[in-house]
């Protein structure tokens, strides 16, 4: 193998097998102790803050409105209140979080006057400035809010996996062939030939094809992790992963 394709192909070894914490964080929060999981279940829950926020916005909020909700909804989530009943065999954790906030949303409109909470201390990050911009983006449908929120949930999902991919990379100092072989994965938009890259690299087309394919392979390994988080078992990833698909082609 010419050493410009070794060198293109080269890189650290990814474990692609298939890891998940499922439910467990979601029912260690429940736990007095469970600081770590506590921030684990926050973490999860950064994925979904954007969805519920269009979700609760596609309903005539204002944006300054929307965000608080989406701030209170997530204070009084990740201070158990929503956790002392759950089973995770009723459910994936995106039906179980849109049901909560349903029913906060609800109680909301009967005290719409009290007091918000939040102590001046936002558990999940809420970027105003870019929820409102990404939501002025989009174009306009009239799609339920429950679709639209389904919507949004395929997105941060595909999002959160193409960040820990794009992480892996520079961490192995392949930033610059993850920016340009990223437009060869699902949904992406490649503008330059696999046969000018290869011209460009100095490479033959079967090179850039194996890094493709390598490519796209961790992808769907940490697709599968990232979809793995939110369910209660692993035969329901696949089925999990088949209507993500829907949902964006949809």
């Amino acid at each position: 193998m010419p050493a410009a394709e070794g060198a293109w192909n080269a890189g650290v070894a990814q474990d692609a097998g298939f890891h998940t914490t499922h439910w467990t964080m979601v029912l260690a929060a429940r736990d007095k102790d469970g600081t770590v999981a506590r921030e684990a279940l926050a973490s999860l829950c950064s994925t979904y803050w954007y969805p519920l926020y269009a979700f609760i916005r596609h309903q005539c909020s204002s944006p300054h409105e929307a965000e608080d909700l989406t701030q209170e909804f997530f204070f009084r989530f990740l201070e158990r209140h929503a956790l002392g009943s759950v089973q995770p065999a009723a459910g994936k954790f995106r039906s179980f979080l849109l049901v909560c906030l349903k029913n906060f949303l609800a109680n909301e409109r009967e005290r719409a006057h009290a007091q918000r909470r939040g102590r001046g201390q936002p558990l999940v990050s809420l970027d105003r400035v870019d929820a409102e911009t990404r939501y002025s983006l989009e174009p306009a449908d009239h799609l339920a809010p429950e679709a639209v929120f389904e919507r949004r949930w395929a997105f941060a999902v595909l999002e959160r996996t193409m960040a820990v991919l794009r992480r892996e990379y520079s961490a192995s100092g392949r930033r610059e062939q993850f920016d340009e072989l990223q437009g060869f994965l699902p949904g992406g938009q490649g503008n330059v030939s696999r046969a000018e890259l290869a011209a460009k690299r100095g490479v033959s087309v079967g090179a850039i094809d194996v890094a493709i394919h390598r490519l796209r392979q961790r992808f769907g390994a940490l697709l599968r992790e990232q979809v793995g988080q939110t369910v209660s078992s692993e035969v329901e990833v696949e089925e999990e992963i088949r209507y993500l698909i829907s949902v964006m082609r949809s």
